[in-house]
């Protein structure tokens, strides 16, 4: 028997297909445009942490290069090399710091991929935009992956 797949439900006239979890479906694109798009359809609350978590990746590196791919934005120092990407899940967006177990400290949910650790960042969290940025410019500076 085939198996049943889930198919994203049709959004209303002028508003973003949001995929399982709430993730919004923006076409794959580079630069600033998609990216912007995707934090734009992040649902409720999840858009302003979009809107802060870019801000403070764009502050902590200049000239930082974007994309979104694979239903996420991507941010490295070289198009085509990735430190950092963002997925919304129905109730936290996530940042995988795809070097993260380099970091220091490492941020601090572990993944079945060795090198990537996440953090979480929940409704009503408060951001360390300290500590954020401290990552973001240790991230920047390793060899980003090849996406």
């Amino acid at each position: 028997m085939a198996k049943a797949v889930a198919k994203p439900k049709p959004a209303k006239t002028g508003e973003p297909v949001l995929l399982s979890g709430g993730n919004p479906q923006i076409a794959k694109g580079y630069g600033d445009a998609p990216v912007q798009a995707y934090i734009a359809a992040m649902p409720g609350w999840k858009s302003d942490v979009g809107r802060k978590i870019d801000a403070l990746i764009t502050k902590t590196v200049p000239g930082v290069k974007k994309a979104v791919k694979w239903n996420s934005p991507l941010y490295g120092i070289e198009e085509g090399r990735w430190f950092l990407g963002v997925h919304v899940f129905a109730k936290y967006v996530k940042v995988a710091f795809f070097e993260g177990a380099k970091l220091k400290p490492e941020p601090p949910v572990a993944s079945k991929q060795q090198h990537v650790r996440y953090f979480h960042i929940h409704e009503n969290d408060a951001i360390d935009e300290t500590q954020f940025a401290k990552w973001v410019k240790q991230a920047s500076k390793l060899p980003g992956e090849k996406m």
